[in-house]
């Protein structure tokens, strides 16, 4: 540096000496070679491959960051905080894609290459996500139970919301209130989307009633510790896919979508409006629905793809397993979450946080 200066100083005048020395570091940095860009997709765990982000990474040259959620709420609590900024990619379940348009948290979707292999169907099943997302996977919400643990098999909400001796002190419930109020609600014969406040009331009591025999509300392990192996619990409320990677370390884990129906869900895939990288996360999204790939991530994960032609490239085992893809008997009675009154899901809040309050206070007293 001081042999250019010097020399600047001989040839040059000290106006052009200056603008050299302004221009050098710009141009070190530019000859360097750039980070590769960052794509944040905000997740549940363990809901890609990362055989597959791996793959992306690889064509792309970019890096693909993942925060994860626990919950529903919890997503919705990250967003809210943030004011939907620092995030690229969002997996949103159905029943909130509508909300977060509102909230302006979504980019309108643009012309999208593997459009067409994805079923109508998904595509439509709730406001906002035609224009807005692409659906992801599709599964149930119902009963796992150990087989070996009970004397009568499962089929019915109202033998899991009033246990028998042999559940009870041994049942899971997951940290979601619109899960549990809402088949508290079918287990009684009501829609899981009332707005009866009689009909809340009612399940609300039975919640109350039920407090004493629950071993847990979270997410249990779907690993070699999971309650359900140890015997620790023996009946959980879990969805579908789940169910399958318990399943793959016991033959004594059975799923049933009990006779009163449950949850039909379905998780859409989009990009934040706030994202500085939207043409890249589409990319990364139609890289996930070209049919190999898509067929590829719904084995990873066990559920049940909305991809028509992803199907096509699916064993027949997977596509014929009732736990990812039920009859459409077993669906008759099932229903999607539809969107509340204000008033009415702060009761189903009020009813699932009572229950909380009751649980840690038997675990305290144990």
């Amino acid at each position: 540096m001081r042999i250019l200066i010097m020399t600047c100083v001989v040839k040059r005048s000290l106006l052009s000496c200056l603008l050299l020395l302004l221009v050098l570091p710009i141009h070190r940095a530019m000859s360097a070679e750039q980070e590769p860009v960052t794509l944040t997709v905000l997740n549940w765990d363990d809901y890609l491959d990362p055989e597959l982000v791996r793959a992306f990474e690889g064509r792309f040259k970019v890096n693909v960051n993942q925060v994860f959620y626990e919950s529903d709420d919890h997503r919705d609590e990250l967003m809210a905080a943030s004011q939907g900024k620092g995030y690229d990619v969002l997996i949103v379940s159905g029943l909130m894609v509508d909300i977060y348009r509102k909230q302006g948290w979504l980019q309108k979707k643009p012309a999208f290459e593997n459009d067409d292999v994805l079923s109508v169907k998904w595509l439509d099943a709730f406001a906002s996500t035609q224009e807005y997302m692409v659906p992801y996977f599709w599964g149930t919400l119902g009963i796992a139970y150990r087989s070996d643990l009970i004397t009568t098999p499962i089929t019915q909400w109202a033998q899991f919301f009033n246990p028998n001796e042999e559940l009870a002190g041994k049942i899971a419930l997951i940290n979601n209130s619109r899960d549990v109020v809402g088949m508290a609600l079918k287990s009684q014969g009501h829609s899981a989307n009332t707005n009866n406040p009689a009909h809340i009331q009612q399940a609300k009591e039975l919640l109350v009633k039920l407090g004493p025999h629950i071993k847990s509300i979270n997410y249990i392990d779907f690993d070699e510790n999971s309650a359900m192996l140890s015997g620790e619990i023996v009946a959980s409320m879990m969805y579908s896919g789940d169910t399958l990677m318990l399943q793959e370390l016991s033959d004594d884990i059975h799923y049933v979508l009990p006779e009163e129906g449950g949850n039909i869900w379905v998780d859409y895939i989009g990009v934040a409006a706030s994202s500085k990288q939207k043409d890249l996360a589409w990319e990364f999204i139609n890289f996930l629905n070209e049919p190999k790939n898509a067929a590829q991530l719904a084995q990873y994960i066990f559920y049940a793809t909305p991809n028509t032609a992803a199907e096509k490239l699916l064993p027949k085992d997977f596509t014929d397993n009732r736990v990812i893809y039920p009859s459409a008997k077993a669906l008759d009675n099932s229903e999607y979450y539809q969107a509340l009154k204000a008033r009415t899901h702060n009761r189903y809040n009020r009813a699932f946080s009572q229950l909380k309050l009751q649980f840690k206070l038997n675990e305290n007293t144990e």
